[in-house]
């Protein structure tokens, strides 16, 4: 498992290289002069010019390239075109409210996604397996926006329980993590109630229960541990998706968030800023993944990784 996680975390290094290529060309193609944005609409032509010579971009775009690559081994990420600081500032300042709105967001989402899961897949074709799934269709058909329109409407304008936005104190995540997990919570229960009964339909469940164990033990302890594997896979990837900035909750929100900057600095054309977010994002999937694979070793004494 050691070889493999540092197989996994060299070859991270070339996977990065050619997606820093793609994004750099992406964010390139993006409609909008960043050198008319930064001198101002006011601004005469020749200052157009001078801006553009002082940002690089009247240089050839695979010079524009080597330079952006070169500042980025030396772990360089640039300077904001709007507020002038470095990129690294701007989305560290950013970082944790994404990161313990995602961590919040998923944690009840798992919680509350397996219940309804375990209990769905338990009580097959009955009331409670009825009442869960449309539980889970109704978290994953209803538009996020929506949804957080109407829990500001209703706990924050009529009620006053929780602030409309912000992340000043504890209370400004309860809403925004129901609205980010509530279809996450969907997609877990949907996957564990299908997993779960495929695993349940095996002879070893069989022979549990003929044995007498009672059925929480042969649910929670046996057959569940076995039908995380999917689940956990799709979690990981929900957990990727998050943690990379819910656009549409941080904008309802007010929320101070990578989603939130990220919108900004595409609005701005900020090129260095736009093109660090997207490599974060691809890192963090990356990263992610091989999370995933090792978990599953972990549920899974017989997988091994050479």
């Amino acid at each position: 498992m050691f070889r493999y996680t540092v197989k996994r975390l060299l070859g991270i290094i070339p996977i990065l290289l050619i997606v820093s290529i793609f994004i750099f060309m992406f964010v390139h193609m993006i409609p909008g002069d960043p050198a008319r944005l930064v001198a101002g609409p006011d601004a005469g032509q020749k200052d157009v010019e001078l801006v553009r010579q002082q940002l690089g971009l009247d240089k050839p775009i695979t010079t524009q390239y080597y330079t952006y690559i070169s500042n980025l081994l030396q772990g360089d990420l640039g300077v904001s075109m709007k507020t002038k600081r470095p990129v690294y500032d701007e989305i560290a300042q950013r970082f944790m409210p994404t990161f313990w709105l995602t961590v919040w967001s998923m944690a009840w989402a798992i919680v509350f996604g397996l219940l309804i899961g375990v209990i769905s897949a338990t009580k097959r074709n009955k009331w409670q397996d009825y009442a869960g799934m449309f539980s889970a269709v109704s978290g994953i058909s209803l538009p996020s926006f929506w949804l957080g329109l109407m829990l500001i409407q209703l706990f924050s304008v009529k009620l006053g329980w929780f602030p409309t936005g912000g992340s000043d104190s504890w209370k400004s995540y309860i809403l925004p993590s129901i609205t980010l997990g509530a279809g996450v919570a969907a997609v877990i229960a949907r996957f564990a109630r299908s997993s779960l009964m495929e695993i349940l339909k095996e002879d070893y469940i069989r022979t549990g229960r003929a044995k007498g164990l009672k059925e929480n033990v042969v649910v929670w302890r046996h057959a569940l541990k076995n039908a995380m594997i999917p689940v956990i896979t799709m979690t990981g990837l929900q957990f990727g998706f998050l943690l990379g900035g819910s656009i549409v909750v941080e904008t309802v929100f007010s929320w101070p968030g990578l989603g939130r900057l990220l919108i900004d600095s595409v609005s701005f054309r900020d090129y260095p800023l736009i093109q660090a977010e997207m490599l974060l994002f691809a890192l963090e999937f990356i990263l992610i993944n091989l999370l995933v694979d090792i978990l599953y070793g972990v549920m899974n004494p017989q997988i091994r990784y050479k």
